[in-house]
């Protein structure tokens, strides 16, 4: 089955508001791919197909990487999510059921996944209260906070305005409230990353500004986010163009090819390749007191989330070398890495 041809995502309110185990970037496109390909008035195709060379080239990565992309999977499986219903009540589930690596008989090379039953409401047969957009505003987002922070306000466009809680926002975002615990960290860090970001890439732009009550000192409680639509915005004319752009990007990539340890030659991948292997050991070293890696955990699994956690401060490294002159990037990256290190422990 190919993704259909004007590439939508219908998703659910409901599902949309979801507050659970946070999602990875990789397992957010995953899901959102799946939703691009299903026929929400359709539950005969909830059995999702597509290739293993299209996903890999969707996914930005550099090469094929089947260890990978099984664990992918398999964190997918085991991804429980809650939801609470229209009546209050409170349920918890899995989304997914069953994934299969698979070849042709010409050995090309694919990926099935299957949802889970108790996941078919809030994916299939729904009239009302949901909304749509297309697949490449998802895939051209680089952090699992800018893809939800699309989502949550794409959901309002037709409002035009969406306010959060502040610790209602950082859940939805898939964080925990004691993250950035003060504001302007949030609002540098978060916000105006994810702002430029949905501008640069996005049908949508957003403007926000504190509402409501102020606390002592100036503490910020809550946000009026509001929504427009991005004039600037470049509609790609295939899917099979944007790939291709994928791909053209994934050339660019230079790879140091003198790396010995295969997992910080993963990691650079993150950082674009700007750092030695002796810097990315040092930016590891950090990685896992942030994360620490527990005993009988997947390598695989570790490797991917302290993927994203770089891939999301790298991209935090660009906006702030734009803003201002940064002479020491490594030294600078490590030292916002080092913050992190109180703020999640």
């Amino acid at each position: 089955m190919e993704i259909k041809k004007n590439y939508l995502i219908e998703k659910r309110n409901i599902l949309n508001e979801i507050r659970g185990n946070p999602m990875t970037l990789q397992e957010i496109r995953f899901f959102l791919i799946y939703l691009s390909k299903i026929n929400a008035r359709d539950t005969s195709t909830r059995v999702v197909r597509f290739s293993m060379s299209n996903f890999q080239k969707i996914m930005e990565m550099s090469s094929l990487n089947m260890a990978q992309l099984q664990q992918t999977a398999d964190s997918l499986l085991g991804k429980v999510v809650g939801v609470t219903l229209e009546d209050g009540t409170h349920v918890r589930f899995q989304l997914f059921k069953r994934t299969v690596f698979l070849q042709d008989e010409f050995g090309d090379s694919y990926i099935e996944i299957d949802a889970h039953d108790d996941a078919l409401p809030l994916m299939f047969e729904f009239k009302e209260k949901y909304f749509t957009y297309e697949l490449w505003n998802a895939l051209t987002l680089k952090s699992a906070n800018q893809l939800r922070m699309y989502e949550l306000l794409k959901q309002y466009e037709s409002i035009g305005y969406r306010t959060f809680s502040l610790d209602d926002l950082k859940e939805l975002l898939g964080m925990k409230k004691s993250h950035y615990p003060r504001y302007n960290n949030f609002r540098s860090d978060v916000l105006e990353v994810c702002k430029e970001a949905l501008e640069t890439y996005t049908d949508i732009k957003f403007t926000y500004e504190p509402t409501g009550k102020i606390g002592r000192g100036g503490k910020v409680y809550s946000l009026k986010f509001t929504i427009s639509k991005n004039e600037n915005y470049v509609v790609p004319t295939t899917l099979l163009d944007f790939i291709d752009k994928l791909d053209a990007k994934i050339h660019d990539i230079t790879t140091d090819g003198d790396f010995k340890n295969e997992n910080l030659s993963f990691l650079a991948d993150a950082c674009k390749n700007e750092f030695s292997e002796a810097e990315m050991q040092v930016l590891y070293n950090i990685i896992i007191q942030i994360f620490p890696h527990s005993t009988g955990s997947s390598t695989q699994k570790y490797l991917i989330s302290a993927y994203d956690h770089l891939k999301n401060r790298y991209d935090m490294l660009l906006l702030r070398a734009e803003q201002t002159e940064i002479k020491n990037r490594f030294g600078y990256f490590k030292r916002m890495l080092e913050a992190d290190i109180m703020i999640d422990n």
